[in-house]
C-alpha cells in the first residue's frame, strides 16, 4: 500500500552554499584582519600561531562554501601567512616543503569545513525528509542511528 504524503508542508530544502567569490572575498577580508590582529597583539612573528588560526578560519568559510571554493580559500589565506607572518614582512617567498604543508594544511580545513557541512546538511535534510513511525520504538523508518 502506497500512503502519500506532502512533503511542501514542514519538508525545508537543504541550504545552498555561498557564492564562490563571496567566500573568496570573505576570506580576503577575513585572513587580512586575521594578521592585523596578531600582528597587533605581538604574534605576529609566530608562522604556526598564524597557521593555526587561519587553517580555523578556512574550515568556518568552508562550512558556508563549495568544494570549488576550497583551493583559493586555501590559497589567499596562505598568501597573507607567507607575506606578513614570515620576515621579511610584505614578500611572498616559496621555501619548498614548509610552503607545501602549509598550503596542504589550509586546503585540508577548507576541504573538511565543506565536507562536514555537506553531511550535516545531508543527514538534517534525510531527517526531515523520513517519515516517523511511533511503532518502531521511537525511530524514523530507516534511520541506522535511531536518534
Amino acid at each position: 500500500m502506497i500512503e502519500w504524503t506532502q512533503l511542501n508542508t514542514r519538508a525545508r530544502a537543504v541550504p545552498q552554499p555561498a557564492a564562490t567569490p563571496l567566500v573568496w572575498s570573505a576570506a580576503f577580508v577575513g585572513a587580512l584582519l586575521l594578521i592585523v590582529v596578531l600582528n597587533l597583539l605581538g604574534g605576529g612573528h609566530r608562522p604556526t600561531l598564524a597557521l593555526l588560526l587561519l587553517s580555523l578560519l578556512s574550515a568556518l568559510l568552508g562550512l558556508w562554501a563549495r568544494l570549488v571554493a576550497a583551493p583559493g580559500t586555501a590559497a589567499l589565506c596562505w598568501l597573507f601567512l607567507n607575506g606578513f607572518t614570515i620576515p621579511p614582512a610584505g614578500e611572498i617567498n616559496w621555501a619548498g616543503h614548509r610552503d607545501t604543508a602549509w598550503l596542504a594544511c589550509l586546503l585540508a580545513a577548507a576541504v573538511a569545513g565543506t565536507a562536514l557541512a555537506r553531511v550535516v546538511n545531508a543527514r538534517a535534510a534525510y531527517r526531515r525528509v523520513t517519515p516517523w513511525t511511533p511503532d518502531q520504538g521511537g525511530r524514523r523508518a530507516g534511520d541506522p542511528w535511531g536518534d
